[in-house]
């Protein structure tokens, strides 16, 4: 009994906000139903700011303890409360600084969150750092609600899978516009390349390309299905042949028995040629 109270008071005082040194424990919830909060460690962000830093340290919130669910937009709307926010910022874990590159596709190169991850918020003015630290003091907050609802459990890998459906239309658009800059790229790197072909450079040197007067034919589709299969023979008869060492030991006796056989019968067919030319008078 005396270690089950001890238990649940380690938990209330856990839920109560306790925190490690420098953080501030912020209970929230992700449904009106949820019996137990979840807490979010925030401290001010303090690094050297450089040049091009999209975290400013004053007006950065650094938040620890993130779920995988937790999107930009819910951090953005919990804190609001405490100030204009600039941008949210999520990662997988604390790095530098640096404006992330923006995806190009909506297909691929995508990568879902497997745990929990860090967040930097970043407000406008320095006091929304210090009035969401002040937050601890509240009770829990409520991140989901009626408008903007935060997807967990069920609902969350639902939505997923309907998101995994990929809408063809959109996908061969894609793709054909990444198509059309790739040949757009390739046609003005050979356009380049026969500028600068036979014109020295600064040092005297010349380009020598693969290029010449008499290139050779591009294979046809059938032409390179022909050389795989070819390939593909060649590789599994000798993969059959070598299997074992004793397999090939074997082979190689065999191969030396054939060798001397022909040989004894070339002997004694040169033997007998010899034989048949010799001159008999009687």
């Amino acid at each position: 009994a005396a270690s089950r109270r001890a238990k649940m008071a380690a938990a209330e005082e856990r839920v109560a906000g306790a925190a490690p040194p420098g953080y501030t424990a912020l209970a929230v919830k992700f449904g009106a139903r949820q019996r137990s909060p979840h807490c979010l460690l925030v401290k001010e962000h303090r690094v050297r700011e450089g040049p091009g830093d999209a975290h400013p340290p004053q007006r950065t919130l650094f938040v620890l303890n993130v779920p995988p669910y937790c999107g930009p937009d819910s951090l953005s709307r919990l804190f609001t409360r405490c100030g204009p926010v600039q941008s949210v910022d999520i990662r997988d874990k604390p790095g530098p600084g640096e404006k992330a590159e923006k995806l190009k596709s909506k297909f691929f190169n995508h990568r879902t969150a497997a745990g929990f991850r860090v967040a930097y918020v970043v407000f406008r003015r320095p006091a929304g750092v210090q009035a969401a630290k002040a937050l601890s003091q509240e009770g829990p907050l409520l991140i989901s609600t009626d408008s903007h609802p935060v997807k967990t459990g069920i609902s969350k890998w639902i939505a997923r899978y309907a998101d995994s459906v990929v809408d063809r239309e959109a996908l061969k658009a894609e793709v054909d516009a990444f198509m059309q800059d790739y040949d757009k790229k390739i046609a003005e790197e050979e356009a380049k390349a026969a500028k600068e072909e036979g014109v020295p450079d600064e040092e005297g040197w010349v380009k020598v390309t693969r290029k010449g007067r008499k290139p050779g034919l591009p294979r046809t589709e059938a032409a390179n299905l022909r050389v795989l299969e070819r390939e593909k023979r060649k590789k599994a008869r000798k993969e059959l042949l070598n299997f074992y060492a004793w397999q090939h030991r074997e082979t190689k006796r065999e191969h030396i028995a054939q060798l001397r056989k022909k040989f004894e019968e070339d002997k004694q067919r040169i033997a007998l040629m010899r034989a048949q030319r010799k001159f008999r008078p009687y």
